[in-house]
């Protein structure tokens, strides 16, 4: 009798499933493995969309749930979440027994993942290390890299910053980010195929979008958490004196989304913003279909850095909290400054798009890390390569 490999993935956040989803997909299909899906955080919270719901509607099976998340988003709340997040996860792990447990990117609970797992002895892959930001995101990126045994890196710059840190280089693979295997599914898109306001509500104004369109996504920057108001409002006065169509998208958790949530209901209703509709989330594959059609990306999120890249979507960056990662043909950095916003946008939409670039994958990481899953060793201890 073949007994599957059990893979416990947690996912923490909406990025999160976006970033992953293409990897369940191919654990799911998998005949030697057994997907063990464990969802946690802010993605089972209705105000930072639901990213449960898309997951449940996908047909994925949830093996466990965690409510981990102190409200508050300020500094004290993500350590505590943190914490908690260690002891919740600690349970399911002991009730699932998985074989390798699978933890993503560089959020706070991730590391809560990471670091249960590794003091249960269970072995751990890690999905995206190696890349640098600048910020609280790479002190916990590169610790999980530490406590991760099998590393999938998103790029070769990536690949090679992991061995740098010490890792055995068998256990360290460049497979591409799997959002870019969603990328790919829309690449050739010709139309944006759905109405967002009919299949996604939101609130706020419904402009036109036949002319093109603007979406913005700013996420607060956890070390500048305090500035959160002040950097938001920025971007607001911009998007304002433009009065462009525009689909904006509401921040994520981090210390600060309490001054970015207050910054935008203020100006909102002060301003009305009679060109802006606001969305909490929408499937992943549905998002990228709303860039892929637009005229630019405005922000910090890193869709911009790597989807947006692949697609070719013209991006104006905002801010540190993307700072140092690498960057395809499609990106202008500025600072928290109205006019260069305002001046960034509209020379992004004058050029309009870029070549497609491959530098964080071409569209099959998925399937590459279900196989390696499937065959890599289990090991929970580290070859020393220093």
């Amino acid at each position: 009798m073949n007994i599957k490999r059990k893979i416990a993935v947690v996912v923490t956040a909406r990025p999160s499933y976006s970033r992953v989803k293409t990897v369940l997909t191919a654990i799911q299909q998998h005949a030697d493995l057994e997907l063990q899906l464990i969802v946690a955080a802010s993605a089972l919270l209705d105000r930072y969309g639901s990213a449960v719901n898309y997951i449940e509607k996908d047909g994925f099976v949830i093996a466990a749930k965690v409510f981990n998340v102190l409200e508050g988003e300020n500094l004290t709340a993500a350590a505590k979440t943190t914490g908690i997040g260690i002891l919740e996860l600690s349970t399911v792990f002991d009730t699932l027994k998985p074989d390798i447990v699978v933890t993503v990117a560089d959020r706070f609970e991730t590391m809560a993942t990471a670091i249960a797992a590794s003091y249960m002895n269970i072995p751990l892959a890690h999905i995206q290390g190696g890349e640098v930001t600048g910020n609280i995101d790479e002190k916990v990126r590169h610790a999980i890299t530490k406590l991760a045994d099998y590393h999938f890196v998103a790029s070769e710059n990536a690949k090679d910053r992991v061995l740098k840190l010490g890792e055995d280089p068998e256990m360290v693979f460049n497979t591409g980010c799997p959002s870019i295997d969603l990328a790919d599914e829309v690449l050739m898109s010709k139309a944006l195929p759905f109405d967002p306001y009919e299949k996604y509500g939101g609130v706020g104004a419904k402009p036109d979008l036949s002319n093109g369109y603007l979406v913005v996504m700013q996420h607060p920057v956890t070390t500048e958490y305090q500035d959160s108001r002040k950097h938001i409002e920025v971007t607001l006065e911009a998007i304002y004196k433009l009065n462009k169509p525009t689909l904006w998208f509401w921040p994520n958790v981090d210390a600060g989304a309490d001054g970015t949530s207050t910054g935008i209901r203020a100006f909102r209703e002060q301003h009305q913003l009679p060109n802006v509709h606001f969305f909490k989330n929408m499937e992943g594959k549905d998002f990228l279909q709303l860039l892929r059609h637009s005229q630019c990306l405005i922000g910090n999120s890193s869709v911009g850095i790597r989807e947006c890249a692949f697609l070719g979507v013209p991006v104006v960056n905002i801010g540190s909290r993307q700072n140092k990662r690498e960057r395809g043909g499609n990106s202008v950095d500025v600072v928290y400054s109205q006019e260069r916003i305002e001046v960034a946008i509209l020379d992004a939409i004058k050029k309009g798009k870029s070549v497609s670039s491959a530098i964080y994958g071409n569209g099959n990481a998925g399937v590459q890390i279900a196989e390696l899953l499937q065959k890599l060793p289990l090991q929970f201890h580290k070859t020393i390569m220093y």
